[in-house]
């Protein structure tokens, strides 16, 4: 078996914008759909969202299907929780809330194998074909093609960030203008001037130390986030999707019901 490398990865390499979905729903079908309309990867979560194993194994099946890569936003904190998304063949992984370069060095050691990191090794998952792969290929893969993103989202990461930046073995930054636009007292304000020059030191700090900068969405204009950096770009979520298409669907209805000549809805009424 060969192991699945990764569709971002690739497309970056291509000089193109990766394009992904948030999933806050945990049906796999909804994978397959984003598969089928052609997004380079989703965005999983397990911070927020009450998402088991099993659903988040047979969402990254799904995913894979249609060669989309899966990026699980972990439980902050331990070493299993960042590990076994990986061993479920998700392409990669989200820390939130990073906030030193030590934390970096941290995360790094335990998701990189040797001679990256100190990762534990165990084959015997979805990642190495269940234990089908040749161990020496399984280790370089992982090394080369599993992705860790850091989230900074905090004042504290990002008067840390540049030193972050520089800490080896991990591949992009994702900036949280929410939680940021939050921590300094302007909740939902995410392009208030100091949340916007944070997301742009952020962007800086990564691509001067080789990595990418995802955008969490489309909040600030297309060409300025290309132009502070940022080169891979959610464009939304399920919820958000479902409840833009529900309110669409009832406001139709309800501009039909606008239209009719007056009364006629009480008169057809039989229980009027």
């Amino acid at each position: 078996m060969k192991p699945r490398s990764s569709r971002l990865l690739r497309v970056l390499r291509e000089n193109r914008f990766p394009a992904t979905m948030k999933m806050n729903l945990t049906d796999p079908r909804i994978a397959e759909m984003a598969g089928l309309a052609g997004y380079d990867a989703l965005w999983l979560c397990q911070e927020h969202v009450p998402t088991d194993w099993v659903e988040l194994e047979n969402t990254i099946r799904a995913a894979k299907l249609h060669d989309v890569d899966t990026l699980v936003r972990v439980a902050k904190g331990g070493y299993s929780n960042y590990v076994r998304p990986l061993e479920a063949d998700a392409t990669g992984i989200i820390v939130p809330h990073v906030e030193s370069a030590d934390e970096a060095r941290q995360i790094v050691e335990w998701t990189r194998f040797h001679p990256i990191g100190k990762r534990a090794l165990d084959s015997g998952n979805a990642d190495g074909g269940y234990a089908t792969v040749d161990m020496a290929a399984y280790i370089a893969h992982a090394n080369a093609e599993k992705l860790i993103i850091l989230q900074i989202e905090s004042p504290e990461g990002l008067a840390q960030v540049e030193a972050i930046a520089a800490v080896p073995g991990f591949n992009g930054f994702l900036f949280g203008p929410g939680d940021f636009s939050h921590r300094i007292g302007l909740a939902g304000q995410l392009t208030n001037p100091e949340t916007t020059a944070a997301r742009r030191r952020v962007a800086k700090a990564a691509r001067a130390n080789g990595k990418f900068v995802w955008a969490a969405g489309l909040y600030a204009p297309f060409a300025e986030l290309v132009a502070d950096g940022h080169n891979v770009f959610n464009v939304g979520s399920d919820v958000g999707g479902l409840n833009t298409w529900f309110q669409q669907r009832l406001d139709v209805l309800r501009n039909h019901v606008k239209e009719l000549p007056a009364g006629a809805t009480a008169k057809q009424n039989p229980y009027g």
